[in-house]
């Protein structure tokens, strides 16, 4: 995929950093609630089905509008789209401190997800046309690196605002981040035009997405996705149940997060030097993200949560900027913002479904079989990704 001479000249850190800040507010506000939500629901003695619903709500709106707005990011290019996304979600976090109801958490946080619905498929689309073929492993994996950083961020903070003040000092946390991040984006993110575009039918998007180029990092990012949601979700629900304090499993969640972070930028590195290649690549951070979730099932102690925490992170943090590489360096630059509004469904279903199903499954019978349920669908959709074909991207994409 070649990137645009004049957006290339004005590239680097300086462009660079506004982006992946945009993915640190996505993750930071998506997790510093997700990770304070078991203790929710046990004050109101909510189930753990509604538990699950809570955690899915903000991904089910991006499962929604993100190929919308992937598709709107294509048509007038992704600046304007990636500038209104972080506004609407300042907006969306500061209508929760006006009206201060506990009970319309799920309704914030699900604006809250359409917002990120906009900014984060624009994000990813600059950082891909922003970049040449031979970096994106490394742009790829510093934005993924940024947003494991909020998650690392999300629950400590999180759960020391709530502490301090409650949910209305957390959103207001929240919607002084997002205008921050809108300013600095808006300073430092040049105008990436939207490129002429041949007519593209119904059938060939359909075509498109369901090339093995497409469905293979798809597959792997939804179900990375999807371990990783779990893990944030219920591993403080685990500890708390073997009598952790909050403090206990919430550092347990950002050791989680900050192993994503050290691994994601060395994937990124390998990628690009040819160490790693993708499929394999992929498929050995699914099954250390299964490995993880198995962990927490069946030694539920303070040393099992925190060796399930290092290999969902690692696990997680391996497959994921493998999988958006793979993407941006077999895409057109002027689909890009479509692929990755459509790839991020299938990660927003992963994010959304693994609660649920971890959820439903403890329900029905314990915590334990939830996670062992997560980790065997995990690994079969690591087979099942594995079991396709690659193609090699050609090389003028690569360019």
């Amino acid at each position: 995929m070649r990137p645009e001479p004049a957006a290339t000249a004005v590239g680097g850190r300086r462009v660079m950093f506004p982006l992946y800040a945009a993915g640190f507010v996505t993750a930071f506000g998506a997790h510093s609630i997700a990770a304070s939500l078991g203790i929710y629901a046990g004050q109101r003695q909510a189930s753990l089905l509604t538990l699950g619903l809570l955690l899915a709500v903000y991904d089910g709106a991006e499962v929604i509008l993100k190929p919308v707005f992937g598709s709107l990011a294509d048509r007038i290019g992704p600046r304007p789209v990636l500038l209104g996304g972080l506004l609407a979600f300042a907006v969306a976090s500061a209508a929760f401190v006006i009206v201060g109801n506990p009970a319309l958490l799920g309704v914030v946080r699900f604006g809250q997800g359409a917002a990120a619905a906009a900014f984060s498929p624009a994000a990813g689309a600059m950082v891909g046309r922003l970049s040449p073929g031979s970096r994106h492993g490394r742009v790829f994996g510093g934005f993924g690196a940024f947003k494991s950083l909020g998650y690392a961020l999300g629950p400590v903070l999180g759960g020391l605002l709530i502490t301090a003040g409650g949910y209305t000092v957390l959103f207001a946390a929240l919607t002084g981040l997002a205008l921050v991040v809108t300013g600095w984006a808006a300073l430092a993110v040049p105008t990436v035009p939207a490129l002429p575009r041949a007519r593209q039918t119904v059938l060939d998007l359909a075509r498109r997405l369901r090339a093995v180029d497409f469905l293979r990092p798809t597959l792997t990012l939804a179900a990375a996705t999807a371990a990783l949601a779990v893990g944030v979700g219920f591993l403080p629900v685990i500890g708390g149940q073997a009598g952790m304090t909050a403090l206990v499993t919430g550092a347990a969640v950002s050791l989680l997060a900050i192993t994503g972070v050290l691994v994601q930028p060395w994937a990124g590195r390998a990628r690009d030097s040819g160490r790693l290649p993708d499929g394999p690549g992929m498929a050995t951070g699914l099954g250390a993200a299964a490995g993880g979730l198995l962990t927490a099932a069946l030694f539920p102690g303070l040393p099992g949560i925190l060796l399930a925490a290092v290999l969902i992170g690692a696990g997680t943090a391996l497959a994921t900027p493998l999988a958006f590489s793979h993407l941006a360096g077999s895409t057109p630059p002027e689909r890009l913002g479509q692929t990755m509004g459509a790839a991020e469904v299938g990660r927003e279903l992963g994010d959304a479904c693994g609660p649920l199903v971890a959820g439903a499954v403890a329900a029905a019978l314990t915590l334990g079989w939830g996670m062992a349920a997560v980790a065997m669908t995990v690994v079969l959709i690591a087979l099942l990704a594995s079991s396709l074909s690659a193609h090699r991207v050609s090389p003028e994409r690569q360019q």
